[in-house]
C-alpha cells in the first residue's frame, strides 16, 4: 500500500483522484486545501489529516517518513510550483493536466525530476479510452490510407454558468483560458493520434469561446471550444469526426483516472515529455490574437 498526500481536495477533479487512490488499494494520509468544504474525503479517507494552510501542511509532510506520492489537483497556475515542492520533499508526483501553463517552466521540471530521483506523472486519460486506443490502432494499421491526410472536425461545447467567470478558471492568468482548462486534453489527443503540430491558426478568441485550425503531420483539424450555454441547445456537445465519420468519446470516462493511477504505479504513466507538445500548443494559442497564423 502506497501513502499519498493530496493538494487540492475541494475542487471538481479531486473526487476522481480520491476514488482512483482508493480503488488501486492505496490511501491518502494528509490533504491540503485553502477551502475547508472537503467533506467528500469522508467517503474515501476519513482519517486523513487535513490542512487549510500550506505552512502547516509543509511542516506535517516534513515529519513524515512514509509518504510515497503527492497528487496535485490545485489550480493550473500552481501546478509546476507544487510539483517542485513535492520533488524537493522526496515525493513522486501525479498531477492533473496541465503540468504548467508555460513550456519553459515545465521543461525546467525535467531537470529537477532527474536530480530528485523521483517521477513526475500526469493524467492524460483520453489516451486510455478504449475507443481512442481502437482508433489509434486503426489509424496505424490501415496501410491503404497511409500518407493520406485526414480531415478532422472537433466540437467541444460544455456549458458553464456565470460562476466560472468569477472563479480562478475564468482568470486566464490562473487557468490559461479555455484552450488550456477545457481543451488541453483534446489537443493532446489530436497530437497523439495525428502527429506533431506544423501550423496553427486562431479564428476566434474569447473568454467563453475559441476556434481555430491545426495542421498536424497526418491531419487537418478544425476545432471549436465553448463554455457558452447559448451554443447549441445549452447541453454538452462533444463530437469528433474523421473524414466525416463520427467518433463518439462521450462515454467510458468513469474509470479512466483509476486506470491512469494503475499505469503510474506499474511504471507506465505519462510524464513530462508526453505532456509538453499540448502545453506548447495552448501556450501559443493563449499568446495569439484572432486571425494569427502560427508556425510551430
Amino acid at each position: 500500500m502506497k501513502n499519498f498526500a493530496l493538494i487540492g481536495a475541494a475542487g471538481y477533479i479531486a473526487p476522481r483522484h480520491l476514488k482512483a487512490i482508493q480503488e488501486t488499494g492505496n490511501r491518502v494520509i494528509c490533504a491540503l486545501d485553502p477551502h475547508d468544504s472537503v467533506g467528500i474525503i469522508d467517503s474515501y479517507f476519513p482519517d486523513a489529516a487535513f490542512f487549510s494552510e500550506f505552512e502547516r501542511f509543509d511542516r506535517h509532510v516534513s515529519k513524515l517518513s512514509n509518504l510515497d506520492y503527492l497528487s496535485i489537483c490545485s489550480p493550473n497556475y500552481l501546478h509546476d510550483a507544487h510539483i517542485r515542492w513535492a520533488l524537493r520533499s522526496g515525493c513522486n508526483v501525479i498531477c492533473e493536466k496541465p503540468l504548467g501553463l508555460n513550456p519553459e517552466n515545465v521543461e525546467a521540471l525535467a531537470e529537477l525530476e532527474k536530480q530528485s530521483g523521483k517521477i513526475v506523472s500526469t493524467i492524460l486519460q483520453l489516451r486510455l479510452h478504449p475507443e481512442v486506443i481502437r482508433l489509434k490502432e486503426q489509424q496505424l494499421g490501415n496501410r491503404h490510407h497511409q500518407g493520406k491526410r485526414k480531415k478532422v472536425e472537433l466540437t467541444y461545447i460544455t456549458p458553464r454558468g456565470l460562476w466560472y467567470d468569477y472563479s480562478w478558471k475564468g482568470d486566464i492568468t490562473k487557468s490559461g483560458g479555455i484552450a488550456t482548462n477545457i481543451g488541453i486534453h483534446l489537443f493532446d489527443l489530436l497530437i497523439w493520434l495525428f502527429g506533431e503540430v506544423q501550423e496553427s491558426q486562431l479564428h476566434l478568441k474569447g473568454p467563453r469561446k475559441m476556434s481555430g485550425f491545426l495542421q498536424l503531420e497526418r491531419a487537418d483539424v478544425r476545432w471549436l471550444l465553448s463554455i457558452d450555454p447559448s451554443d447549441g441547445t445549452g447541453a454538452s456537445n462533444r463530437s469528433l469526426s474523421i473524414d466525416e465519420v463520427a467518433f463518439n468519446f462521450s462515454e467510458g470516462f468513469s474509470d479512466l483516472h483509476t486506470l491512469s493511477y494503475q499505469n503510474v504505479l506499474n511504471g507506465n504513466g505519462f510524464g513530462i515529455t508526453d505532456a509538453l507538445p499540448a502545453i506548447e500548443v495552448v501556450h501559443q494559442i493563449r499568446q495569439a490574437s484572432a486571425g494569427d497564423h502560427l508556425a510551430l
